[in-house]
């Protein structure tokens, strides 16, 4: 294998790397599985005050296994759906050249 093909493909597996690291999906999933956590035990230890001034409805132990699931929905997600990053062969087919446009300038010629 030639040194150029040699350094596409690490490239690619750099790419690939980056693109899972980077997702979004665990981004948010992490974010809301964080917070979840953090305001189901706020939930968890809600005092008599605190329960009166909701309307005796536990408003924090709700709304963190709320943000919990949605969390572990999304990396959940990730898991089963991983991102594939496209080739350098697909790259290069979609690609198109640049042509510059004439006619449409905003002055006179």
């Amino acid at each position: 294998m030639s040194e150029l093909q040699h350094e596409v493909g690490e490239l690619e597996r750099k790419s690939a790397t980056a693109a899972r690291l980077f997702d979004i999906r665990r981004i948010i999933g992490g974010l809301f599985v964080v917070y979840g956590v953090i305001v189901t035990i706020a939930g968890l230890t809600a005092s008599d005050a605190d329960l009166k001034k909701a309307q005796d409805i536990n408003i924090n132990l709700w709304t963190g296994l709320a943000m919990l699931a949605l969390g572990l929905f999304f990396l959940v997600w990730l898991k089963l759906r991983p991102t594939v990053p496209p080739s350098a062969a697909a790259l290069q087919e979609h690609q198109e050249p640049q042509q510059p446009q004439e006619g449409r300038g905003g002055g006179t010629d």
